[in-house]
């Protein structure tokens, strides 16, 4: 049988060509380019212009903006992976002398130190950043607005302060880093700090009138990891792929599987967006994506994937600004997820399941609620309430026998089996909680101890 799983049907394809087709004519935007990762593979690209008979292709660089700030926080995970920090040390600690030097370095990658959202003036997007030469330059005097820690306060001198960081412990420049460490491993050869042509001019469109004003191409120095680099459609779904699945040549999987992670919980059932490690996690349409938006003057771009649906889709604009633009890659997704749901993967057994784990599964007992234990073909456990009460979560098995918590209310909490002297399974502890295999039995296991009369009607 033909494996069809990366191609789009020809109405898919047309509805995502009208997306974008709208998205630009709606949008007063000079040109947009779209894309849509299925499966780690381009599966749709297309384009739009003003120009008649003519669209840009997927090889167009475009300015990416504030999607610059993803790969800064690639750059600080790796160190981190590597062991050169933790993202609890203060900055202080690997780059001293600083206003911010007290700020966590997982502070500066949320958003949650406290420090303002812009430099001092002028505007520096728009501006040469040989305005700006040092790190002083860019904080200014008075730098932190909130308490650290305290909220979410998006921060782009923030991400300069972490490409510097980048830049003291490798010994280069932020730039280079980035080329040798991520863009190269990742095929990523038209992304850059500097636009290189073929690339869109930027423009700022009139609006009330069918005009356009050409934006300056400025080189932003210490403020590019928080918007300064170019990229292409082709480039950015290479990246939306990594960001999926990651790359053993960049970041582990697990490494970036954290990146998306919300911060804190959303809370509530109509929460909208979040940030996690350089990641903006959004909701929309009741779908969870995660990516990033950009803009810098001219230029409009977006990234958003969904792990549910196994699809990523890509719009760069050459345009300051527009109605509507930014619902277009979202859009990009849905439309997919929704003429062409993801087909799951087959179930398949076990190759052989070990006799000792599969004596652990089936009913267990947290006080009087009702859980099930499952062993998954993964070799993953999985605790899931009976009845809608309880808390479910996910366990991953660690080489000490253990079980880690990979989701839900037990995440990085520890699952441990506890046996009688005699080597018999007593009871489950998950971080303290005793799961029993019948409600509040047998007493020894219990906290507290049992009522001697038992169960008993009143």
């Amino acid at each position: 049988m033909p494996d069809l799983s990366q191609e789009l049907l020809p109405g898919t394809s047309r509805a995502l060509l009208h997306r974008l087709a709208v998205g630009q004519a709606e949008g007063r935007t000079p040109s947009m380019v779209g894309a849509v990762v299925r499966g780690g593979q381009v599966v749709w690209t297309g384009a739009r212009s003003m120009i008649e008979d003519h669209a840009p292709t997927d090889d167009v660089q475009y300015r990416i903006g504030s999607i610059s700030k993803t790969f800064a926080a690639v750059l600080v995970l790796r160190l981190r992976d590597e062991g050169l920090l933790d993202l609890s040390d203060p900055l202080e600690r690997h780059l001293p002398g600083t206003a911010a030097g007290e700020l966590t370095i997982h502070q500066l990658l949320t958003h949650t130190s406290g420090l303002s959202s812009e430099t001092p003036a002028p505007w520096w997007e728009r501006t040469d950043g040989a305005l700006r030469p040092e790190l002083a330059d860019v904080l200014g005097e008075q730098p932190i607005r909130h308490p650290a820690g305290r909220l979410h306060h998006y921060s782009n001198p923030g991400y300069a302060l972490l490409g510097a960081l980048v830049e003291r412990l490798r010994g280069e420049p932020w730039g280079e880093v980035l080329r040798r460490e991520v863009l190269e491993p990742l095929g990523m050869t038209r992304t850059s700090l500097l636009p290189q042509a073929p690339h869109a001019g930027g423009f700022a469109v009139h609006p009330w009138a069918d005009v356009m004003l050409p934006e300056p191409l400025t080189d932003t120095a210490l403020m590019a990891p928080a918007g300064q680099l170019w990229s292409t459609a082709a480039d950015l779904c290479r990246w939306a792929a990594f960001l999926a699945a990651g790359n053993e040549k960049v970041l582990a999987p697990a490494t970036v599987a954290e990146m998306r992670r919300p911060t804190t919980e959303p809370e509530g059932e109509e929460w909208a967006g979040c940030y996690g490690l350089g990641l903006q996690v959004i909701r929309r349409g009741g779908r969870v994506l995660f990516g990033h938006s950009g803009s810098m003057p001219g230029f409009l771009a977006w990234i958003w994937v969904s792990e549910a649906d196994d699809v990523a889709a890509v719009v760069l604009t050459n345009a300051t600004s527009g109605p509507g633009l930014g619902s277009v890659a979202g859009d990009l997704v849905r439309i997919v997820a929704e003429h062409e749901p993801r087909i799951p993967q087959p179930w398949r057994p076990l190759a052989a399941a070990d006799p000792e784990l599969l004596a652990l599964t089936g009913p267990w007992y947290w006080g009087p609620s009702a859980l099930a234990l499952h062993l998954r073909a993964d070799r993953t456990l999985e605790l899931t309430a009976l009845g809608g009460q309880g808390r479910a979560s996910r366990f991953r098995p660690e080489a000490d026998g253990s079980w880690t918590g990979l989701d839900g209310y037990y995440t990085g909490e520890t699952l441990r089996v506890v046996r009688t002297a005699e080597g018999a399974v007593s009871h489950l502890d998950i971080g303290s909680f005793v799961l029993t295999r019948a409600p509040y039995g047998p007493a020894e296991a219990i906290p507290g101890g049992v009522d001697p009369q038992g169960w008993h009607a009143g």
